[in-house]
């Protein structure tokens, strides 16, 4: 599933009107009517509604929900954001029809005709839409407020308005949804954490845009969802055996992080690995061998911490950093790994290492995932003003590094070296907690081993390790989650996909 930009969307709904064919007129028919519906279905049948409209399409689509309702006997009430220009042509015929039926329309030209907003009204936010170029000022912006100080529930129609589609909103006014109805494809902004407060809970209505659309064009972003992850997974052959999945390394673990290893070898195993050896120090040995049986444990040279890792060039791949600790000599390690030239997994600290001695990027083997979280990008590659500039920064350095780089968070980011940008749609807060990237090393390793393209890999396993909590979370809350009860869900997530 696609992720468009702005222009691809207004393309998208000028192919649908001279292909399909269908009027403007009637194709805001069609998405004010899924609002309906929504709404209707949704719980907020008989209820009272203050409507607020610009006077772009946006305020149109504000219009055409205010007749529905009117029309199945509902109180509404519209209220226009007036400037003194006439709206689109489309805003202004569906003025003209809903003048014929009610006279409960407000035009709000001054901060004084801003009126209190009644308690029990559920607000309906059709001021501006995704095409809203410069932040909210006078009287919009106050409006933006009023609303925001209601205390009403708020349903933002295509988007929040004051929210821009493509960019960062950072520091704007932005109206405060509960909901927000959008059509038929996600928006950059929708996938952004900084925007995530003035959303609320996001629902795509379909709205049966030309799909034939879509094959004239090439989105930069995309979404993983389950239909993807489900093509990525090989189907296995009944007769298949062990040496047919894979040989993996697991290079983790140091003096009281051994847990950070036991989480990723687990992991590991339940994703599918013919065969996994856990290069471990010293310390460990008997952590390893009797919590992950399945396991070979090599114990290497160095009792506290890893000293030196030999004879890898039998592996199909190698996942180094859960557990290391911050050491200077973690850069001749990793120099040393990456020599045996396999695809490597490379997550925590020794991500951290190699913020530390960036000569490290030079080294790494084609097929290799880097995996940071916020703060380990940002040690890597540098700061960011606001969520789109790290995305941009994100994309830079997957091409430049040739590398797939996995940015942990809500709506994981997987970018590529061939320029696309992957988004997670799978998993849950629950996530948020220690031990959850070392679960999804593990797993990245695993599938990377059994000789999944890096691309593939990244996808198949952030949706897997996203759908394993989404299962967890079904029997516990949140809060009570742990990265082991992720692990003991993998099972599922894979049958899920079958």
């Amino acid at each position: 599933m696609e992720i468009l930009e702005v222009e691809h969307i207004r393309q998208w709904d000028a192919y649908t009107i001279a292909n399909e064919p269908i009027s403007s007129l009637l194709l805001m028919e069609r998405a004010a009517g899924a609002c309906y519906d929504w709404l209707m279905n949704s719980g907020y049948r008989n209820r009272k509604f203050s409507i607020f409209c610009g006077k772009g399409n946006n305020g149109g689509d504000g219009l055409v929900i205010a007749r529905l309702l009117l029309q199945s006997g509902h109180e509404v009430t519209v209220h226009i954001l007036e400037f003194g220009n006439k709206g689109t042509e489309d805003f202004q015929l569906n003025l003209q029809r809903l003048h014929e039926i009610t006279s409960s329309i407000i035009f709000i030209s001054s901060a004084e005709a801003l009126h209190e907003i009644p308690k029990d009204a559920v607000l309906i936010d059709a001021l501006y839409g995704s095409g809203l170029n410069k932040p909210l000022e006078g009287l919009g912006a106050e409006l933006a407020r009023h609303i925001n100080n209601a205390g009403v529930e708020v349903i933002g129609i295509d988007i929040p308005s004051g929210m821009f589609a493509d960019s960062s909103s950072q520091g704007h006014t932005i109206v405060e949804a509960t909901h927000t109805l959008s059509f038929q494809c996600y928006k950059l902004a929708f996938v952004m954490a900084e925007n995530a407060r003035w959303m609320g809970t996001l629902h795509i209505l379909d709205i049966g845009l030309h799909p034939d659309f879509l094959k004239t064009i090439k989105p930069v972003y995309r979404l993983i969802t389950h239909e993807q992850a489900t093509s990525i997974l090989k189907k296995r052959n009944r007769f298949a055996h062990k040496g047919q999945f894979g040989y993996a390394a697991l290079v983790a673990g140091s003096k009281g992080m051994m847990g950070a290893a036991v989480l990723a070898a687990r992991s590991c195993l339940r994703s599918g690995v013919g065969k996994l050896n856990c290069h471990i120090p010293q310390c460990g040995y008997a952590i390893m061998q009797t919590s992950v049986p399945e396991a070979i444990v090599v114990s290497e040279l160095g009792e506290e911490f890893i000293e030196t890792v030999s004879a890898l060039d039998r592996y199909n791949a190698i996942a180094i950093g859960p557990g290391w600790g911050m050491r200077p000599a973690n850069a001749g390690l990793i120099a040393d790994i990456a020599t045996a030239k396999k695809p490597m997994v490379i997550d925590a600290d020794a991500l951290n290492s190699m913020a530390q001695e960036k000569e490290l990027f030079k080294r790494l083997p084609a097929d290799s995932i880097l995996s940071p979280h916020p703060k380990e990008f940002e040690r890597l590659f540098g700061t960011a003003s606001n969520d789109f500039d790290r995305l941009g920064l994100l994309m830079q350095k997957a091409n430049a590094l040739q590398v797939v780089i996995v940015l942990k968070g809500h709506h994981t980011a997987v970018a590529t070296p061939g320029g696309i940008c992957y988004f997670n749609l799978s998993g849950n807060v629950g996530l948020a907690k220690g031990g959850s990237g070392d679960v999804l090393t593990g797993m990245l390793l695993a599938l990377l081993a059994q000789g999944y393209p890096a691309e593939h890999a990244a996808c198949l396993g952030v949706y897997l390790h996203g759908l394993a909590a989404d299962l967890a979370a079904k029997g516990m809350a949140y809060e009570s989650m742990l990265a082991s009860d992720v692990v003991d869900c993998l099972g599922s997530a894979f049958k899920a996909l079958y």
